[in-house]
């Protein structure tokens, strides 16, 4: 099956859409003097204190702007409050934006990196500021995207994904970004590990749904790619003028795995207009929208335009939506224990429990 790919022309002056950054959360304020200090150190052209916003976005890291008289930085940085070991490494996010930069236009560019938890309490770093629009829950009415628009939208977004697995890793010098063969089995063993740790009394147990993941795991990768491992619509930066990927954010879990396991992680997002009502309750981006691709239909154009095989597809959209799971038990877990007060927190407990009943329903239609 072939596919056009037109780029969009909206109907407004998007500008008046881009990402902007609000007030500062409650209880995740930044000392501004302690970063002006020490970015100063890192760019004496940059004077004075910065004006410090924090973006919507975010679940997990936390996302500032910092606005200079002639120019604006991003600053990003792990959540207050208890943290599952290994996570929120920002330092080694930092390091894989710079390394993987030559090769994939997108990543923004890094300016400085913190390892020193005395400046701000945790490490941090800050990066140029993408400007543009992040597509969230829905899309602005301004848009004015039809039916058509939608489709191209959705087809340019997931070609910035194939691309980052066609980079020819080896090539571009970043065989260091992760140990490669043996994703899978790491993966699910670490997956599993993490959301027993995290577990919380009102939330399942998932032992079914883990002991299936290690029964099932294919004997090897598909390929060895450079992945991004939480690839969706609000982490992607869109140009106002044209719709086209400006920049794609967020690689703190980047590495080198199989890139169908990273398919699977973004189509545990992706709603799709016919899900049950519990799932599109949980929408974060606009994959409902009449034109955008159904979750087979994603499957089916990604394996025609990267070449791998995709004979059964269950063991990867099962395994998303249990990471996926994982991924809000442990933000959950620190609403729980009152190590933080983001409210939003407060029904991640409730989804955790739908993922498992759908890691079920993928598990029993795919049983022979």
């Amino acid at each position: 099956m072939i596919y056009s790919v037109r780029v969009p022309t909206p109907n407004v002056a998007t500008e008046q859409l881009l990402d902007t950054p609000g007030r500062v959360r409650a209880g995740e304020e930044l000392d501004a003097a302690a970063v002006a200090q020490y970015l100063i150190a890192q760019d004496g052209s940059l004077t004075g204190l910065p004006e410090v916003r924090q973006f919507p976005g975010g679940a997990s890291n936390l996302t500032y702007l910092l606005g200079y008289r002639d120019r604006k930085l991003v600053l990003r940085r792990g959540p207050f409050g208890h943290k599952a070991k290994g996570a929120h490494d920002m330092v080694r996010e930092a390091r894989v934006m710079t390394a993987l930069g030559p090769a994939y236009p997108y990543v923004p560019r890094i300016v400085a990196v913190c390892d020193d938890d005395a400046v701000l309490g945790a490490p941090f770093y800050v990066m140029e500021h993408v400007p543009g629009i992040i597509l969230r829950r829905d899309v602005p009415a301004e848009l004015n995207l039809g039916k058509a628009e939608a489709r191209q939208l959705c087809l340019s977004v997931i070609d910035r994904l194939i691309e980052l697995h066609r980079i020819d890793y080896v090539g571009a010098g970043l065989s260091h970004l992760g140990k490669g063969q043996g994703y899978v089995e790491r993966q699910v063993s670490g997956w599993s590990d993490r959301y027993r740790r995290a577990r919380t009394g009102d939330v399942p147990d998932f032992e079914a749904v883990m002991h299936w993941l290690v029964q099932h795991k294919p004997v090897t990768e598909v390929a060895i790619a450079v992945i991004h491992n939480d690839y969706r619509f609000d982490n992607v930066v869109l140009d106002p003028a044209t719709l086209t990927v400006r920049g794609v954010l967020d690689w703190e879990m980047a590495t080198l795995g199989d890139p169908l396991m990273d398919l699977g992680n973004t189509l545990a997002y992706w709603c799709q207009a016919d899900d049950d009502e519990i799932r599109r309750g949980m929408r974060r981006q606009p994959t409902h929208l009449a034109g955008m691709l159904t979750r087979a239909e994603v499957v089916a154009y990604y394996a025609e335009r990267t070449g791998f095989q995709v004979p059964r597809f269950a063991f990867y959209e099962v395994y998303g939506l249990f990471r996926l799971a994982a991924i809000l038990q442990q933000i959950y877990y620190r609403y729980f224990h009152g190590q933080t007060q983001n409210t939003e927190f407060a029904s991640f407990g409730k989804s955790v429990v739908y993922l498992e009943q759908a890691c079920l329903r993928a598990i029993e239609a795919d049983t022979p």
